[in-house]
């Protein structure tokens, strides 16, 4: 038996550009371009032939980039919007949380607007009045409860609106990504609540960007880009999928604003690693090289450690380093090394060949240069790459700072530089509920 059904839903909506607004009435009259304003620009497909089936007691998740049609969904399904074309069928009471502080009104204070939301909702004033203080309470705004909701930070916002809408007892559950706006105490409780729904079998439709939320709760899950569904089936392997496409993206951005490297003349010594400086000002592009050329670094390539050439990776990944290098003329004093740094110009790691006592004999003509790690473990960001031949003395023949640059796209939330292996361990007294449980 499903809650909820879509059949070949369809939403278009008209866009308007900003040539077409015009400052008063009158001065459209005037102007006699009316009408001309009043034309839509263009049509806009916002979901495109969905059709799909939640079954009774199911938490169904949705996920998508922003513009993918998510909040569209939800909104169509509660009702607020309508299809432009398709079937909807929707059997059983709905709550919904989809836009932060939508249906309250301003002016007027928590107290009223949770009996003017509660009588929205189906329920009628005796039956709000038994379920207020509860409502209250697990908003946490039993002082602000009389103040006008235009006072409320977004967090009270979403507290209040999460609370009335899982209090009117729904059969069907609809929450938007609004829990990202709440505080840390208070998302867990949200969560322990919804845990709570599935337990009783209630419907719930949950669209969020937390994907290890997303992974961990929801027994189903559907994908939508550009308004259409992609994939539909197993959270992990729907998320999984989604994250690939993901990174396939961000590796075409980032190939399209790669800075390429810019030759200068200019000799220096200076050995490998050495702290990068602050990242010099936009406009410079960090486009520094210095060196005789003695031994030339041709070409710099970063690969996947089964050798696809890419510039995102994940921190449980390794990387590959591969330098294209020409010797003009034989010779045995040489070192190769690398340094990476974040964004900030923080020395996340250095190392070179003399550094790890390889003692150099000869090199003559072109050859490969391979420095291969097998683990970044960076925490996520924008990280930027020194590579350099040069003497055992530091003479440089060859240095290039700052020219290369790879993603690190990680979901993990930890700070720092590196995301070091850890395990955390907790004597019997000292309880908590285990990530993915």
């Amino acid at each position: 038996m499903y809650a909820i059904e879509l059949d070949g839903v369809t939403r278009v909506y008209q866009k308007y550009s900003a040539r077409h607004r015009f400052q008063t009435f009158k001065s459209a009259l005037v102007k006699g371009d009316l009408f001309r304003s009043l034309k839509p620009d263009e049509l806009v497909t916002a979901l495109d032939d969905i059709s799909l089936q939640v079954e009774k007691g199911m938490t169904f998740g949705v996920i998508g980039e922003n513009g993918s049609g998510k909040s569209t969904l939800l909104k169509i399904i509660a009702g607020i919007a309508k299809p432009t074309s398709g079937r909807l069928k929707v059997e059983g009471k709905i709550s919904a949380l989809i836009e932060l502080g939508a249906g309250f009104h301003p002016e007027i204070s928590g107290r009223e607007n949770v009996f003017i939301n509660g009588i929205m909702l189906g329920l009628s004033k005796k039956e709000i009045t038994q379920k207020f203080d509860e409502i209250v309470g697990f908003a946490e705004l039993e002082e602000f409860i009389d103040a006008p909701v235009k006072t409320y930070s977004s967090g009270m916002y979403m507290r209040l609106g999460f609370s009335i809408a899982i209090n009117v007892n729904p059969e069907i559950l609809l929450i938007d990504e609004v829990l990202s706006v709440g505080d840390a105490a208070f998302v867990p409780k949200c969560l322990d609540r919804i845990d709570d729904f599935r337990r009783r079998r209630k419907t719930i439709l949950f669209v969020s960007h937390d994907l290890t939320t997303v992974a961990k709760i929801c027994d189903k899950v559907a994908w939508l880009k550009d308004g259409k569904i992609r994939m539909i089936g197993e959270p992990k392997r729907i998320v999984d999928a989604y994250l690939q496409d993901v990174t396939e993206k961000q590796e075409e951005d980032f190939q399209e604003r790669k800075v390429q490297p810019v030759q200068a003349e200019a000799p220096a010594a200076e050995p490998l690693p050495e702290p990068a400086p602050k990242p010099a000002a936009e406009d410079e592009k960090r486009e520094q090289r210095w060196g005789k050329r003695e031994i030339e670094i041709r070409k710099v390539t970063l690969k996947s450690l089964g050798g696809e050439e890419k510039h995102v990776f994940h921190p449980e990944e390794g990387m590959v380093i591969e330098m294209d290098v020409a010797a003009h003329k034989p010779l045995k004093d040489f070192v190769f090394g690398i340094g990476i740094f974040n964004s900030q110009g923080i020395s996340c790691y250095g190392t070179n060949t003399n550094l790890e006592d390889f003692e150099p004999l000869s090199i003559s003509g072109a050859g490969k240069v391979t420095c291969r790690i097998e683990r970044l473990s960076l925490i996520n960001g924008t990280y930027y790459l020194d590579v350099a031949a040069h003497k055992r003395d530091g003479y440089s023949y060859d240095y290039h700072r700052n020219l290369y640059s790879f993603l690190v796209s990680s979901m993990l939330k930890d700070v720092g530089i590196a995301r070091l292996p850890h395990a955390w361990n907790f004597t019997p007294k000292i309880k908590f509920k285990l990530p993915g449980k």
